[in-house]
């Protein structure tokens, strides 16, 4: 490798690790969800299974994990709201499983711009889901963005 050519600690490497961290997260809370058991057995088993990824990288999943199960009743109703001619509980679980890890991440993640999350989760989606899962996924996450910036929206106040 030539001088100047590696890709510096903070950049180049800081999107592919939160992208790991938020396949993580989905993972979890997926499993989780599906296994019914406690939100802490459900992480160390996961991480038991998976080996433990770099500390920065667990951390940023858990901190996922956790805020969206804390924030859950507030997520569901917000997907609800903007999912026109879809019932949540018919949507496929993933798809769910993803919407609830952005949509806790746009409405409580300051620290993230929101249109990172949005892409972020889009990819996700195609990653594990189907390709029409993106451009669903797409979608719910662009109405709860815009309805939380919007002035006087659930977001304000």
């Amino acid at each position: 490798m030539q001088p100047g050519s590696a890709p510096s600690p903070d950049r180049g490497q800081r999107p592919g690790r939160r992208r790991q961290a938020r396949e993580f997260a989905l993972q979890i809370l997926y499993q989780g969800r599906a296994g019914g058991g406690p939100l802490e057995t459900s992480i160390a088993s996961f991480w038991e299974s998976q080996g433990l990824p770099a500390p920065d990288i667990r951390a940023f999943a858990e901190e996922l994990v956790r805020g969206t199960e804390l924030h859950r009743a507030e997520i569901e109703e917000r997907i609800a709201a903007v999912s026109e001619h879809w019932d949540p509980a018919r949507m496929a679980a993933i798809d769910r499983a993803i919407l609830h890890l952005a949509a806790f991440e746009l409405l409580h993640r300051e620290d993230i711009p929101p249109k990172v999350s949005i892409n972020e989760y889009i990819e996700i989606a195609k990653k594990f889901s189907t390709e029409d899962s993106g451009a669903f996924v797409n979608g719910i996450l662009d109405r709860i963005w815009r309805d939380q910036a919007a002035p006087g929206g659930a977001g304000s106040g």
